[in-house]
């Protein structure tokens, strides 16, 4: 049977109704490795059978002491029972507090799939009912989100159509320099779910036709080695300052693209005077940023020739703007490509996040997909995504976010669905104190991770193996079946059948369900896509596609709104979707917000956490908490190739080795990584692929918390958010910055404690 999920199609082999094995289809030229590791996680000991309600919430005991979330036992309970307890609550808090009580903002990847998308359900289900608190932007590219629509116009994500495609830099491109890197690791995934791999083979045929690289990242191995890219170690959180040293140093020679920016382009002149330091009295030139970024004078203005000679493309990953300030390398890797020439030239100019996604750079766009019916959300109001822990603790603040000003509403009741506020968010302690504040917490979940232990009420939910559905991933042109590989375990049901029983109790489970079987739905939303294409003729009917597995969707080759090509060749007949129409490098709509910490141009912003920090005097390593390899965030950290990474059961932390040697740390050695906020245990992995100064612990390993909520304790299994600050990247996108954190890292000599991240919560019947 096929399978498709996040990290790629698979083929499941089922034995007497029993899942054996999973094996990559034989057409995927680079299957990834987290696919058969799913078999172990299918019934482990961590599955969530049955329905369960926190003791303390139940006898509704105060929720702090011993009876809080995080360290209740829980009691089992029937379905009829959880269904009354979830359906009567809900009835509670709208009535009592408003609609706006319920926060339905369930962030997170959830599973592949267009019909059981967690999130869809959840929010359709809420916006039926009356309304809900809803989030906006993603963990991922909140930054970037935000200040894009202002610098190129468009929506937040229409650049990923605007940028050229492997196949275009293959043939055109002579030059990339990628900021941040473009690590193979990270392609390994798309949303929605993917159907072959194909990035490590663009980023190939890309070197063989002579595309030179360079890879602007802490960690060496964020590039490919048969790119053979030039490693230029920058001091992370410092691209800004970089790009400005390389842009002031092709303005004071010449070399800049004037014609491009005067017809293409807004506010140059005043960005100028602020790289030649006529604005504030500091000339950001290639000294200036070889002081802060550490990367040499020689090499910047080597760069700044570089780039305005051949044809170049200027690629940025997403995790440089997962940091203080996070907006400016984004903004100004766009001010960069403007100046440098190839913009709107084939295969040149600017991108963000090649490798990050496999589709990204693989096809310009596809046609639309069915999914879920979207419900107009009866309440207005909603938080930035990386903000739910502020919300918690302070109802009734103001914050700024891009140009407005937000009252954060005072929330009494969240679900969950489909994601990991544990994994995803920053300083999990300061997470635990205000997790602790809603009146009640409902988690749909498979498997009894951290979210689920701090829940209230936890409902069973069936895997993406124990479902029928199809998946369609981001930008990529391909459909492919998802039938049931076997039955649900235990009493887990569908997040859809969940629903559809609470809106039943609640009065709207027709409109909720338009009458629907799960399986009809899924035939309809393909057939809707197949009708949506004209004559239906790209793809088969719907029991020719079940019965072969995948279909093609036809690519589209655009041009698409605000194509850079179109703006180069005529401004005035092509206008971005910005208030100029062109580029804004100095926007005035950004200047007019008054904020201090994001200017009307460009800015080198020092960060509050950095490697020249005063703080680095007692921390003095810089932590890298960037993608995993072994899994998809903390998804399948119970999967058994997650499993295999780890050292003495812990998350691998890699050090470079004259850091490890001051501190006489050894390969395999468990250590723990700590700074004030917390400490966690991780398995010592030495290597000069990391920059001296630099730690890199990758997300995503399930917390496991001695004493959950109290600053200093440890985390035994290496989750890096017990280590990062709950710290918004500007007032503009109050984004999150992970990326600005210092640590320090020590040999752990005590007995080791047991990792009890996989160990169900104490449950009673």
């Amino acid at each position: 049977m096929s399978v498709a999920t996040h990290w790629g199609s698979f083929v499941a082999v089922v034995e007497s109704g029993r899942l054996v094995r999973i094996e990559p289809r034989g057409d995927d030229p680079a299957p990834s490795p987290i696919g058969p590791g799913m078999v172990t996680a299918a019934d482990d000991g961590a599955r969530v059978l049955r329905p369960a309600v926190r003791k303390g919430w139940m006898e509704g005991l105060p929720r702090t002491g011993e009876a809080a979330r995080g360290t209740d036992a829980f009691v089992e309970v029937s379905w009829d029972d959880a269904l009354t307890l979830v359906s009567e609550e809900l009835l509670r808090v709208r009535s009592r507090y408003g609609d706006s009580a319920v926060f339905g903002g369930s962030y997170g990847w959830a599973s592949a799939g267009m019909f059981h998308n967690p999130q869809s359900q959840l929010q359709r289900f809420l916006a039926l009912g009356g309304g809900y608190t809803d989030s906006r932007n993603t963990y991922s590219t909140a930054a970037l989100e935000v200040i894009l629509p202002h610098v190129i116009g468009g929506a937040p994500w229409s650049y990923q159509s605007r940028m050229p495609v492997w196949e275009e830099i293959a043939g055109h491109c002579e030059l990339v320099v990628a900021f941040g890197g473009l690590a193979l690791k990270n392609s390994q995934i798309n949303p929605g779910g993917l159907a072959r791999h194909q990035t490590r083979d663009w980023q190939r045929k890309c070197r063989e036709a002579g595309v030179r690289f360079f890879n602007v990242s802490p960690i060496r191995s964020d590039a490919a080695g048969f790119l053979d890219a030039q490693w230029l170690p920058v001091v992370p959180n410092t691209d800004t300052a970089l790009m400005l040293g390389i842009a002031h140093t092709m303005l004071v020679n010449g070399w800049h693209d004037q014609d491009f920016l005067d017809r293409c382009c807004t506010g140059f002149d005043r960005f100028a005077a602020y790289l030649t330091g006529e604005s504030d009295g500091i000339v950001k030139d290639a000294d200036w940023a070889a002081r802060i970024t550490g990367i040499s004078r020689g090499t910047i203005t080597d760069l700044a020739r570089r780039l305005t000679s051949q044809h170049s493309l200027i690629m940025v990953n997403y995790a440089i703007q997962r940091a203080d300030h996070g907006e400016q390398p984004i903004w100004m890797s766009v001010v960069l490509a403007a100046m440098a020439g190839s913009m709107g030239r084939p295969g040149g100019g600017w991108g963000a996040g090649y490798a990050t996604m496999d589709a990204t750079g693989v096809a310009p766009g596809r046609p639309a997909v069915a999914s879920v019916p979207r419900v107009d959300n009866p309440v207005a109001d909603f938080i930035p995504v990386a903000r739910i822990a502020d919300t918690l603790l302070h109802p009734g603040r103001s914050i700024d976010y891009d140009g407005r000003r937000l009252t954060l509403p005072e929330l009494r009741l969240v679900y969950w669905c489909g994601g990991n506020p544990f994994h995803h968010h920053q300083d999990l302690h300061r997470l635990t104190r205000a997790w602790q504040m809603p009146d009640t917490v409902v988690v749909h979940e498979a498997w009894w991770n951290t979210t689920a232990k701090f829940a209230d009420i936890v409902l069973p939910v069936a895997t993406s193996l124990e479902r029928d559905d199809f998946a369609a991933g981001f930008s990529d042109p391909h459909l492919t079946a998802m039938p049931k590989v076997r039955e649900p375990a235990g009493q887990a049901r569908t997040d859809h059948h969940i629903f559809a029983a609470l809106a039943d109790r609640l009065g709207y489970e027709r409109e909720f369900t338009r009458s629907r079987t799960e399986m009809e739905w899924v035939r309809h939303l393909y057939e809707q896509t197949r009708a949506g294409l004209g004559d239906g003729a790209a793809l088969p009917d719907f029991d020719v596609f079940w019965r072969e597995s995948t279909a093609e969707l036809p690519v589209l080759n655009g041009p698409f709104p605000g194509d850079f090509a179109a703006l180069r060749a005529d401004p005035r007949r092509s206008p971005l979707a910005t208030p100029s129409g062109r580029i804004e490098i100095f926007s005035e709509e950004i200047d007019s917000f008054g904020y201090d910490d994001c200017a009307g141009h460009p800015t080198w912003f020092e960060p509050v956490e950095w490697l020249h920090a005063e703080a680095s005097q007692r921390f003095p390593l810089h932590l890298i908490s960037n993608q995993p390899a072994s899994r998809l965030h903390s998804q399948y950290d119970n999967g058994g190739h997650s499993l295999s990474s780890k050292i003495h059961g812990r998350e691998p932390v890699t050090i470079n080795r004259l850091d490890a040697a001051a501190r006489g740390i050894e390969d395999g050695m468990i250590v723990r990584v700590h700074n004030d906020r917390g400490s966690c245990l991780a398995g010592a992995i030495l290597s000069d692929d990391v920059m001296p100064g630099v730690i890199q612990l990758s997300t995503g390993a399930w917390w496991d918390p001695a004493q959950p909520g109290q600053s200093g304790t440890m985390d035994g299994h290496g989750n890096p958010n017990t280590l990062t600050a709950d710290r918004p990247c500007s007032r503009l996108s109050q984004g999150p910055s992970a990326h600005s954190a210092l640590v320090d890292v020590e040999i752990y000599s005590d007995p080791l404690p047991q990792v009890r991240a996989f160990t169900p919560p104490h449950l009673e019947h």
